[in-house]
């Protein structure tokens, strides 16, 4: 994996003043990452790699996740980004 983007403005960002920082229990507030707010993987099911769980109705809870919230996994979702993007890719005939 690389790390370049150590350090960098985009790929950190937190909102202090919003009504529900943090949104996850955390023992390391300063380094809550907000910049994927709803977490961009939750669509992927049970693939995300979460620490999540199935309700008695069917719902995803992932209450108990902070993958997107901690700053150094910016990289492992960018990267399922990239994979997620390769089944999307378009092919002209």
């Amino acid at each position: 994996m690389r790390n370049d983007w150590h350090d960098k403005h985009y790929a950190f960002f937190q909102n202090r003043q919003c009504e529900y920082f943090p949104c996850h229990e955390t023992d390391d507030p300063e380094n809550f990452n907000c910049l994927f707010c709803y977490c961009p993987l939750y669509l992927t099911g049970k693939q995300c790699g979460g620490n999540f769980r199935i309700t008695k109705s069917g719902i995803k809870d992932c209450t108990n996740c902070c993958i997107p919230h901690r700053r150094e996994n910016y990289e492992y979702i960018v990267e399922r980004f990239k994979e997620l993007g390769k089944g999307m890719r378009f092919h002209e005939d």
